[in-house]
């Protein structure tokens, strides 16, 4: 029996970092400066993955959500696990397909549909959810004067980023094994959206009872945090619309069984961290919480993690190797790496941890690589990060031995041996 093995050897962390520092500024000032707004535009139609019968995702649901931080189901794959990432990010996809991307157009950054209408409309009918509530996300960044004279969308402070939907259908509730509510946000749009992106230094998050030192702080992204708490006159904080939400969904549902799953993509992985973060924190006797996070950057340090592990929150953070937005913000420093330590010296270590652009991965993680898929020959780097991509790879992904299915079919057609992959 041969088993078919993907072997790689990693770079030196710390030489990694500093090379991939030098090429980020030049590619997302490009990015910026790009007509249309990268959204993941649909070239073919992920299919929907079957997996097992609907009894043992019902009678297991917890575990699919997190609660044992997906033990054994990452790798290989687990098929029921595999459909619910899909299912969450046609969530996400409906949120960039019903919002409107044309700058000229008066509503602009808004959402083209009714909340009725939402999921028939954007072609995900039969999702066996209504949506409850629609999200905005404001920026916190002051405007100069002159910017009035500047076209519209450049100043388009508060826009439309995505909804809740609570899952009404008894049959999927019944599948589901509780009633499942979704929060689902999409990336960036807007040029204010992106310029808060780029404010990329740690901040400590408000309201939080903590000794006054670096390290034990939990500090997340300036710019993720300004958008999820900033207001502007009568216009609510994504922050305050989101507790109004879940306060009333609590009150209305008392004494069910419920899930809350936030799901993500880019700019919206990183506020479904800091939502999903705050919902916790906010609600004490909430019930479980989990982030589905596509190719989602950085949020916050070591004591932001170690946050977000005490209060229970599960991140599955779904990331391509070859997609740059997940390895940004700042640098990523392993307590336990000693190649490290020994090359920078342990004072060198304690400065660089101390300052403003250590952040740390959150969560657990399924790693995925486009270069592994035979349909993504010569992508470039804003395909890499696409939702569609995300989509595909998750389908097509079988384990870290075996990364994709048609590789593996091409590799037990030449083979006269009997080659399993596991």
């Amino acid at each position: 029996m041969i088993q078919c093995v993907t072997i790689t050897e990693p770079a030196d962390k710390f030489t990694r970092n500093l090379s991939l520092a030098k090429n980020i500024k030049n590619i997302i000032l490009g990015w910026i400066n790009n007509t249309e707004p990268i959204s993941p535009n649909l070239a073919w139609t992920v299919p929907s993955f079957s997996g097992q019968s609907p009894e043992k995702l019902g009678k297991n649901w917890m575990e699919y959500q997190g609660i044992k931080n997906w033990e054994g189901l990452l790798d290989p794959l687990d098929d029921n696990l595999r459909g619910e990432i899909i299912r969450y990010g046609h969530f996400v996809e409906a949120a960039y397909r019903a919002c409107n991307f044309d700058p000229s157009s008066p509503s602009y950054a808004m959402c083209k549909y009714s909340r009725k209408k939402l999921f028939h409309l954007s072609g995900f009918s039969g999702t066996g959810y209504r949506v409850s509530k629609y999200l905005k996300t404001t920026s916190g960044i002051k405007l100069p004067n002159w910017v009035d004279k500047a076209p519209k969308w450049m100043s388009k402070q508060s826009s439309w980023i995505g909804y809740v939907a609570i899952c009404h259908d008894q049959r999927e509730i019944a599948r589901l094994g509780r009633r499942d509510v979704v929060i689902a946000l999409r990336g960036t749009a807007t040029c204010l959206e992106w310029l808060e992106n780029l404010r990329a230094t740690l901040t400590p998050l408000p309201n939080i009872k903590h000794t006054c030192s670096t390290i034990c702080c939990p500090m997340v992204e300036s710019g993720f945090l300004s958008l999820y708490t900033s207001k502007i006159d009568a216009q609510q904080s994504l922050q305050d619309m989101v507790r109004e939400e879940i306060a009333r969904i609590k009150k209305i549902y008392d004494g069910e069984t419920l899930s809350f799953t936030i799901a993500g993509h880019s700019l919206g992985a990183a506020l479904a961290t800091l939502t999903a973060y705050d919902i916790k924190q906010f609600f004490r006797d909430i019930p479980l919480v989990t982030v589905m996070s596509f190719g989602g950057p950085r949020v916050g340090n070591h004591s932001f993690r170690y946050h977000l592990d005490k209060q229970g929150t599960k991140i599955l953070r779904i990331v391509n190797s070859d997609d740059l937005i997940t390895k940004i913000p700042g640098f990523v420093i392993d307590n336990n790496d000693n190649k490290f330590a020994e090359k920078s010296g342990h004072w060198i270590q304690k400065l660089v941890e101390d300052s403003q652009w250590v952040y740390a991965d959150v969560g657990c993680e399924l790693r995925l690589s486009s270069s592994d898929s035979p349909y993504f020959n010569g992508i470039n780097i804003a395909t890499c990060h696409e939702l569609n991509t995300y989509l595909h790879l998750v389908n097509s992904f079988v384990s870290s031995n075996c990364p994709v299915r048609a590789t593996a079919k091409k590799i037990m057609h030449k083979s006269n041996n009997n080659v399993k992959c596991t």
